[in-house]
């Protein structure tokens, strides 16, 4: 590391506090060194309790140093989630980022977690070490598991996806590649760093380019507002956050205030047409879209600056990802395959679920239904699990929630199916304060063919969802069992 990339902006923490890479890198050592000396070793699973902030980058960075697998784990997970990853993992340390997450200092309490050691950052607080077997390590480097991701588990129950060196590696530089983003960019670290898309794509991406990454450890409207008028310039995010500014810009008047704002994009989540259209407007830039998963590292595609579209299309491949149609009906939809060097080495300790979906050829079987548009662009349409049959025709939720989003009162909006006697009813759930499902309904019928409009529309207050804000359309029907069975036309 050469003088001028020492002393470059590395990161702005929540707390304000900035870091150079210079820094940077003598804080991981220094915590590399404290987590070895305690015992933890290549190939030892390492879960990481925090929320974004500096102490979490100098942990992750550790845990990689030494070889071991890092998995990283949203300090709002309850007690119960984390001992069940901890378990399952197998854990020969959990590391919880104390000094920046409340959160995580009671996890580390209810642990009796110590401190290790004490860096500029934060203190590096660690239960362990367990008296557990480390994974074996290869000699080929990139190819040794570096991350074990669980994931949210929207249509099942959580996995451990097991990503390697090469998987993150290639993401990092791939994403920011993509996205342009430059060692002059500073990237706001607002999505959890402890999921796919805001550790893989963005903070890793932000650090494979010398970019300086500014962490929220909680989103909020206010915090995000403040960032932007900071002299943030590439904000990545979910469509929920868009929601949440662009609301409370509109009850409190608060203009925009974005000087260096080059890039912004929605992922992690479908994404609809009236939003993406009001975000556009008061943002002034194309809201860039795209389409990962997990066990892609989560690259697969993406909009590009180059060539914005204006339709709900996740854009192209990005470069060394190909998809393809599984078994495409008349529409061209069927099940995307996935071939790219982001795909997993497999799910840890669940044999049988990997080879159901690594095929042979290196293929990954995603779940996800969707097709490729004429020009090679992605459109997605749910996950598979998720697809309704009703009547004999095949009804993708994606369809009915953007033309429920179109309706001036309705927020937000999630369709599941439910079986009944001979059929598949359509059931919308919908965040409408103040309106009638009745007429919303009337609305709907005259955008909509018969059979895809809604049996059921039930109003409620918010939707089970993950720490990303993804709602967990698994949850929806036993979560709304009370409001289904009290419903009138149930």
């Amino acid at each position: 590391m050469d003088g001028q990339t020492a002393a470059a902006p590395a990161i702005i923490d929540d707390n304000g506090r900035r870091f150079s890479y210079g820094e940077l890198t003598a804080m991981t050592l220094r915590a590399a060194d404290a987590l070895a000396t305690l015992g933890v070793r290549a190939g030892d699973r390492v879960l990481l309790i925090s929320e974004n902030s500096a102490e979490y980058a100098v942990a992750l960075l550790a845990i990689n140093r030494l070889g071991a697998w890092l998995s990283p784990v949203n300090a709002r997970h309850t007690a119960t989630e984390i001992k069940a990853i901890a378990d399952h993992a197998g854990a020969r340390a959990l590391v919880f980022t104390t000094g920046a997450s409340a959160n995580a200092a009671r996890h580390g309490e209810e642990w009796r977690a110590t401190v290790i050691a004490e860096t500029e950052a934060g203190p590096l607080t660690v239960a362990g070490a367990f008296k557990v077997e480390p994974e074996p390590c290869g000699p080929d480097a990139a190819q040794n598991v570096a991350a074990l991701i669980y994931t949210t588990g929207t249509t099942s129950a959580p996995k451990g996806v097991m990503l390697t060196n090469a998987n993150l590696i290639w993401n990092a530089q791939t994403s920011s590649q993509v996205r342009g983003i430059t060692a002059d960019d500073e990237v706001l670290s607002v999505l959890p760093g402890t999921h796919i898309f805001g550790f893989s794509s963005v903070v890793l991406g932000a650090l494979s380019v010398g970019a300086t990454l500014r962490f929220i450890a909680c989103f909020s409207p206010e915090a995000v507002l403040d960032a932007l008028a900071a002299g943030v310039s590439v904000f990545p995010t979910v469509p929920n956050m868009f929601e949440r500014i662009l609301t409370h810009m509109e009850r409190t008047g608060q203009p925009l205030s974005a000087p260096r704002l080059k890039y912004i994009s929605a992922g992690g989540a479908p994404l609809d047409t009236d939003w993406k259209a009001r975000t556009e407007k008061v943002f002034g830039l194309p809201l860039h879209n795209g389409y990962g998963i997990t066990e892609t590292s989560p690259g697969i595609a993406t909009t590009l600056p180059s060539a914005p579209r204006h339709d709900l299309s996740a854009g192209p491949p990005v470069p060394g990802v190909t998809v393809r149609v599984e078994n495409p009906d008349e529409q061209g939809v069927g099940e995307l395959i996935i071939q790219s060097p982001g795909v997993m080495k497999g799910y840890y300790r669940n044999e049988a679920e990997t080879q159901r979906v690594l095929l042979p050829d290196g293929w990954f079987c995603s779940g996800d239904m969707g097709r490729v548009e004429e020009d090679g662009a992605i459109t997605v349409l749910g996950r598979a699990k998720e697809l309704i049959v009703r009547s004999g025709f095949n009804v993708y939720p994606p369809e009915i929630e953007a033309m429920l989003t179109q309706d001036p009162e309705v927020l937000q909006a999630a369709v599941v199916g439910r079986p009944v006697k001979g059929n598949e009813e359509i059931i919308a759930f919908i965040i409408a304060p103040g309106a009638e499902t009745s007429k919303i309904a009337e609305r709907l019928r005259a955008h909509l063919t018969p059979y895809k409009v809604p049996q059921r529309i039930i109003k409620v207050d918010a939707f089970p969802a993950a720490p990303t804000g993804k709602v967990l359309r698994h949850k929806l029907l036993s979560h709304f069992a009370e409001t289904l069975a009290a419903d009138r036309s149930d």
